[in-house]
């Protein structure tokens, strides 16, 4: 810390309880009283170098010539100020440093001390050193705490906006390029493990300074000043990613619930409800306001994470609407960057029904469909053109993370039992159907939800049904389906339904990639064989082809006999309403009869001695779906 020395002369004053005595020799004749302390001094040395002593001395003699009390309960810094004031008016050696400039200058002010009252007065000195203060950056931020303490009168001197603006100066330009220390600390620390040879510093260059190396410092300074700071900082060419993480830091160190959330997957629920039911903090609450109000508006400055947990914090103390509203459209703009943990945001309300705040949710995806609301509309007309859909990548990127968020959110609140149909209907009906490449996701999540409602009609089953698309399910999700007793009978039908139809169209497929095969084999042998070898060759691959031609035609024959069978199975099952267990063996073993060309020709009654059929397999399948649930 840098300082100064002023004056010669010895110590001459004495504490004696609240007093201070002057012992030069001579009894005093004046006494100076500031707050409860009194200064027992002379008249001359005061009056030599302070306007306003003179004065005010001048007046209190003129009424009472043997007995002169002064009072200034209003000088700025109290009585430690006046005491160096009055050491300096003697001639006493005093030391000036960041800790007490400001007060001494403000009181210097305060006593009218300039050059009219003696060449080199303490206005001069203490200004003269206020400017090597600023040249210095842990001078500069301990001359900011201390003008909290004098701030009306350091405001007047413009003392306030001087250590601010020298700050925001050096913490937006570059340290390595200046002489400064970066702070205390560090200055101290470098100056260890220093060698010299010969005089020579031989020790490697010093490691490159972060950008946050200014973060912890001004986490010191009350926040009305750290706000100006950061907005003379905002005012110059620091990055906003900069500022938002001096916020974060400056939220984590004053702001004490920010750092002890968690959802209620990591604790336990009546840790949880002690903490709703605690009284907020009027202080935290204000405070927590502000920072909010200071954070950068751009989108993806802020983590949201970080803008997630503020939120939270809001919730527990009850904050003002236009906070949390203000937090939820932050989020709202950047919810592709959330994490599941993150919206797992417990329900903070008086009245709590449900386990999760599902409408704050809610709200926050409405943000999101609202600010890409052009997007989406682009990439909606994308999908439609193929020929364009390269360019609606970028664009879809961040709703199918959403649609993913959502799935994974609504499979953890879906075992609430409070949760309402409706509201659970709404929260998946947000997503446009094109964000999901995949429907397992979503039902997963209604898998969920009708285990933890069994009391739902078949038509409230329906309805929740129709929120995913059988079509896009793959073919372990397809099968656990087909086996799920808790799905309506209608939506298993469109399982088997597609997947079947699946099937046809990898048929297809093969034939027509079997066909241009044989053309480009025929092609190419002509231009390689000679005529003889070509024709044979020519032969021996037709003769295979035809063949293996047969063989797919008399398997397809049989799948589409078996898919005529399955339909009047279906047909009849729908109206006797009989066992769908009894169905599913059927279409098991008809399901594999048709894979064994071979035995498709033997009656239905050998069936028993066939192999292992499909049940087993589709059984595994359903049970490895289900250990892919979180919570089932």
């Amino acid at each position: 810390m840098a300082c100064v020395k002023l004056g010669s002369k010895s110590e001459v004053f004495h504490l004696d309880g609240q007093t201070w005595l002057c012992s030069t020799g001579l009894p005093s004749d004046v006494v100076v009283q500031v707050g409860e302390t009194s200064f027992y001094i002379h008249q001359f040395p005061l009056l030599s170098r302070s306007g306003l002593l003179e004065n005010v001395i001048g007046e209190v003699s003129s009424k009472d010539e043997h007995k002169c009390i002064v009072q200034l309960h209003d000088i700025p810094g109290g009585a430690k100020a006046f005491l160096l004031v009055a050491k300096f008016c003697y001639g006493v050696r005093i030391e000036l440093n960041a800790s007490n400039v400001v007060s001494v200058r403000c009181a210097a002010e305060y006593l009218c001390m300039g050059e009219d009252y003696g060449e080199g007065n303490l206005i001069t000195q203490a200004e003269d050193f206020l400017n090597e203060i600023f040249s210095n950056w842990s001078d500069s931020i301990k001359a900011l705490e201390t003008c909290e303490e004098v701030l009306p009168h350091a405001e007047e001197l413009h003392l306030v906006s001087r250590c601010i603006n020298s700050l925001a100066m050096k913490a937006s330009a570059d340290p390595g390029l200046f002489s400064w220390p970066v702070s205390g600390k560090d200055a101290t620390e470098s100056s260890e493990g220093v060698v010299f040879w010969n005089g020579i510093c031989t020790t490697a260059k010093p490691h490159p300074v972060s950008e946050d190396w200014w973060y912890e410092d001004v986490c010191f300074l009350k926040f009305p000043l750290y706000k100006r700071l950061i907005l003379a900082v905002e005012s110059g060419s620091m990055k906003p990613e900069r500022i938002a993480g001096s916020i974060m830091h400056y939220a984590k160190r004053h702001l004490s619930l920010l750092g002890r959330q968690s959802s209620f997957r990591n604790g336990n629920h009546a840790a949880s409800l002690s903490t709703v039911s605690a009284p907020s903090n009027p202080d935290q609450r204000n405070l927590l306001e502000e920072i909010v109000e200071l954070l950068p508006d751009h989108k993806g400055v802020t983590p949201t994470n970080f803008l997630l947990r503020l939120l939270r914090t809001s919730m527990i103390l009850q904050a003002s609407t236009s906070c949390r509203e203000n937090l939820e459209k932050q989020v709202g703009a950047q919810l592709d960057q959330a994490a599941l943990e993150d919206i797992l945001i417990p329900n903070m309300g008086y009245s709590v029904e449900t386990l999760y705040d599902t409408d704050c949710v809610q709200r926050i995806l409405d943000h999101f469909m609202l600010m890409d609301r052009d997007s989406i509309e682009c990439t909606s007309s994308c999908i439609v053109d193929e020929g364009q859909l390269m360019g609606a990548s970028h664009s879809l990127t961040p709703m199918t993370m959403v649609a993913n968020l959502v799935d994974g959110y609504l499979a953890e609140v879906a075992p609430d039992v409070n949760l309402k149909l409706q509201k659970f209907q709404s929260l998946a009906a947000v997503i446009p159907e094109y964000a999901r490449p995949l429907d397992d996701g979503i039902y997963r999540a209604i898998d969920i939800y009708l285990k933890a409602h069994p009391w739902l009609t078949d038509s409230e089953r329906e309805q929740v049904c129709r929120l995913m698309n059988c079509q896009k399910l793959s073919l372990e999700a397809s099968t656990h389906a087909a086996q799920n007793e808790r799905l309506p009978l209608r939506v298993i039908v469109q399982v088997l339904f597609f997947e079947q139809l699946r099937l046809r169209t990898s048929v297809a497929s093969w034939f027509f990639v079997s066909d241009n095969l044989e053309n480009s084999q025929n092609q190419s042998g002509n231009l390689v064989l000679g005529q003889n070898e070509a024709s044979a060759h020519a032969g021996t691959a037709r003769r295979d082809h035809t063949v293996t031609v047969d063989d797919m035609r008399e398997r397809v024959s049989e799948l589409e006999k078996e898919c005529l069978s399955m339909k009047q199975e279906m047909e009849k099952l729908v109206k006797t309403k009989g066992s769908w267990n009894t169905f599913l063996k059927r279409f098991g073993l008809r399901l594999k009869s048709k894979s064994d060309a071979k035995k498709a020709s033997k009656p239905r009654s050998d069936s028993k001695e066939a192999p292992t059929s499909i049940a087993p397999p589709l059984m595994n399948g359903k049970q490895d779906f289900e250990n892919n649930e979180l919570r089932d």
